[in-house]
């Protein structure tokens, strides 16, 4: 593509589906999206008409370990080219490389990779920052995290971490009941981390507690945490009753079941409310017998196992939960795109950014079809993926 142009079809912006829309496009940045008939300027030379699916800004997955084969504990500047390749296939734009539990010996590399690798800039979707998932986690609630390999938040290592972040480090899941994690939980805040509550035995009273000292977010709600009970709320309990925080959901329809998807969406709202994919890295590529740092996982009907059969993240792309949010949830679409876009890019604080099809905003586009396949995906303006027919 050229350095200005546009796409006309159906657009996803304001709010609101707009049948006869128009997204303008100049130097990377969106100069204008809106209804057609209210450009009053030349349109440019090149116009693409996108045909009968959706134009949307571009997905945001801030929580995804691998795709296509490769995940982000390969520390390799080669996966993490790889993985934004792969993203950009499912209109992803920008995500944050997660990592899981590990020895500290493994995880540092992991991190100075990715530092060095989003300074050099990828080709696909773009890294804007870290996932430090594990290993400060509980070991009852460690889902396909390896349990020797978890640790207590020492604070010592929780700065050690960041430091070899380099500033990326934008997430850290921790189990806020366990010892020490308070302190390490404060001094986070005070960093401008955000933490979140995950893989976490905790009780309400317990959550709350952690909130109070810095905890803003819930990991993958429903999933490696105490569950809601009437009498013991638990973590997913505080998830919704404290509305001022965010929380991600898988909407795969199988860590979730649908009509809890729905029942989630209505507590929280798109606002506070963002759909991740969790992947690793057999996303993208069927069924089949993969590794998830260093345990087997056998994908077989969309669901990733661990031999004992627990989930062991997902292959979920970000297009399909915007897909599966509509058809087996029944949220409206822009609600939906919003929940993929501008939600967790406003929770990651590039909400004045990306997420938006928006005058001023990055041009990151991701064009959709009618059954939610993904066409072409623009990445600050460039055209870094477009489906051949």
């Amino acid at each position: 593509m050229k350095q200005e142009y546009a796409l006309k079809g159906k657009i996803i912006a304001e709010g609101q589906a707009i049948a006869d829309g128009l997204v303008v496009v100049a130097d990377g940045t969106i100069v204008y999206a809106g209804d057609a008939a209210g450009y009053a300027k030349p349109l440019p030379t090149e116009v693409v008409a996108t045909g009968t699916g959706w134009i949307c800004p571009g997905f945001v997955d801030m929580h995804m370990h691998g795709i296509d084969g490769h995940d982000t504990m390969d520390g390799t500047p080669e996966s993490l080219q790889a993985i934004s390749t792969a993203l950009a296939r499912y209109g992803v734009t920008s995500f944050l490389a997660t990592t899981m539990t590990a020895p500290y010996e493994e995880l540092e590399p992991v991190l100075e990779n990715i530092a060095q690798v989003s300074r050099q800039g990828l080709l696909g979707a773009q890294v804007i920052g870290i996932h430090l998932e594990g290993p400060w986690i509980n070991p009852r609630y460690k889902g396909a995290q390896k349990e020797e390999n978890i640790a207590l938040p020492k604070l010592e290592a929780v700065q050690r971490l960041y430091e070899l972040a380099q500033g990326l480090m934008k997430v850290v899941t921790i189990a806020p009941e366990q010892p020490e994690a308070l302190e390490a939980i404060a001094w986070l805040k005070e960093q401008g981390v955000i933490v979140s509550a995950g893989h976490t035995g905790a009780t309400f009273a317990q959550a709350a507690e952690a909130v109070d000292a810095g905890v803003r977010h819930f990991t993958h709600c429903f999933n490696a945490m105490t569950g809601l009970h009437h009498r013991e709320p638990g973590v997913v309990g505080a998830a919704m009753y404290h509305e001022h925080l965010s929380t991600e959901l898988i909407a795969d329809g199988i860590h979730v079941h649908p009509a809890v998807m729905r029942i989630l969406y209505r507590v929280k709202t798109a606002k506070r409310l963002a759909l991740v994919s969790d992947s690793m890295r057999a996303a993208a590529l069927g069924e089949g017998t993969y590794d998830l740092g260093g345990q087997e996982v056998r994908v077989r009907e969309n669901q990733a196992k661990l031999a004992d059969g627990t989930l062991a993240g997902s292959i979920l792309t970000l297009n399909r939960a915007v897909g599966n949010m509509v058809t087996l949830s029944g949220v409206p679409l822009p609600e939906a795109v919003e929940m993929a876009s501008h939600t967790p890019a406003s929770i990651l604080g590039y909400g004045e950014r990306k997420g938006r099809l928006a005058a001023g905003y990055d041009a990151d586009i991701a064009v959709l079809d009618e059954n939610f396949d993904v066409a072409m995906t623009f990445v600050a303006g460039k055209n870094v993926y477009a489906r051949s027919n």
